[in-house]
């Protein structure tokens, strides 16, 4: 039973029946709006001070110890700014669209299990559900360009949805392969069922669930759709203010959500020695943000050509095939030792991967003027 389950049952001993639903959903909404809201600050102050020393500079320092208020200094400065609503534009969806991009990154962490119990309902499909809520968000990009009123920022919306489609079907791919291992939808099974964390029993399901979430996130060196030097700067040129700060909010918060389903899904969530099981979880999510800043550093953002291909051409027969190879492990070595089952993947993906980068290129080469 979860901590908000056991607070609606004492809450229906005190309060009248109707109470003791409404007020728990309120808590739990409350709850995942300020939990986002403080850990994106406090990830848009990590990812700048690490950055800087990856660019070996200081990053923020100025604002507060060690810069620590520069994200709300930044936040400030957003809010104060002048909403700017372009004439022709369609109003009323120009002001849903933030919504519904931002909305569903809340939703999320409805079924996202902090601890054994910590975890505001534990939906038996949870898994399902996090895929369905994830992929609104496409909606709201899609609003955002058509609203504006904005031959370039529409342009820049159907090409971040198709970046966003092209990216989700590797990624639900190399979920059914981690389900078929756990046996179950649900989040806090696929947490229980991980002895061994699914980052090495099925390293090339990580690679691909990785690449194609900091794809759909719009993260370096995928974010070649919201680039400086690309058509606008994006679909959300025409939204300044509060708008824009839900975008920019919702992007972050997609960066937290993706972190926490990694966590959850390949690193063995809550589990592990010592520490209460909430440091844990918290642990691994500033691991795995970690390297997401660690690429946006190091790597150079993709072609558009690139993009489209690495995700048809690369990830999605990649996921097709590591399907095949862990239902063919589930189907004929059930009773095998899973510390063999690591070693055979392990090399699998190596070789697949190297093997797989032979067949086709990318499209690279000099670029002739």
């Amino acid at each position: 039973m979860t901590l908000l389950e056991q607070f609606r049952l004492w809450l229906g001993s005190v309060w009248p029946g109707w109470a003791a639903y409404i007020v728990p959903a309120i808590v739990g909404i409350v709850v995942v709006l300020a939990f986002v809201v403080i850990t994106v600050i406090i990830f848009i102050w990590y990812e700048r001070r690490l950055l800087g020393r990856f660019q070996i500079r200081l990053g923020p320092n100025r604002l507060g110890p060690e810069g620590i208020f520069q994200p709300i200094a930044t936040a400030v400065k957003i809010l104060l700014k002048e909403d700017i609503v372009p004439a022709r534009s369609d109003k009323v969806i120009h002001w849903l669209a933030p919504v519904i991009v931002f909305v569903p990154v809340l939703m999320i962490f409805a079924v996202v299990p902090f601890g054994e119990r910590a975890i505001l309902t534990d939906l038996n499909v949870g898994i399902v559900y996090v895929v369905a809520v994830s992929s609104i968000s496409a909606i709201g990009i899609y609003m955002a360009g058509w609203a504006s009123s904005n031959k370039y920022g529409l342009i820049a919306a159907l090409r971040t949805v198709a970046q966003m489609v092209s990216y989700e079907l590797p990624v639900v791919l190399a979920i059914v392969g981690v389900v078929l291992m756990a046996g179950s939808l649900s989040m806090t099974k696929i947490v229980a069922s991980q002895s061994i964390p699914f980052l090495i029993l099925q390293p090339l399901g990580f690679v691909i669930f990785f690449l194609g979430a900091v794809a759909e996130m719009n993260r370096s060196p995928f974010d070649l759709l919201e680039a400086d030097s690309e058509i606008v700067a994006g679909y959300h040129i025409e939204y300044s203010g509060m708008k824009f700060a839900m975008f920019y909010l919702g992007e972050y918060g997609h960066a937290l959500a993706y972190s926490c389903i990694i966590a959850t899904l390949f690193l063995g969530g809550w589990q592990g020695p010592l520490l209460p099981a909430i440091i844990w979880f918290l642990i691994k999510v500033i691991a795995v943000f970690s390297v997401i800043v660690w690429m946006r550093a190091t790597l150079p953002r993709l072609r558009v050509d690139q993009l489209m291909a690495f995700a048809w051409k690369g990830l999605l027969p990649m996921a097709i095939i590591n399907i095949f190879i862990i239902a063919a492990e589930m189907l004929w070595l059930p009773e095998i030792n899973q510390w063999i089952l690591v070693a055979i993947n392990i090399a699998f993906a190596g070789i697949l991967v190297l093997l797989w980068s032979k067949l086709f290129t990318l499209g690279g080469g000099r670029v002739e003027v």
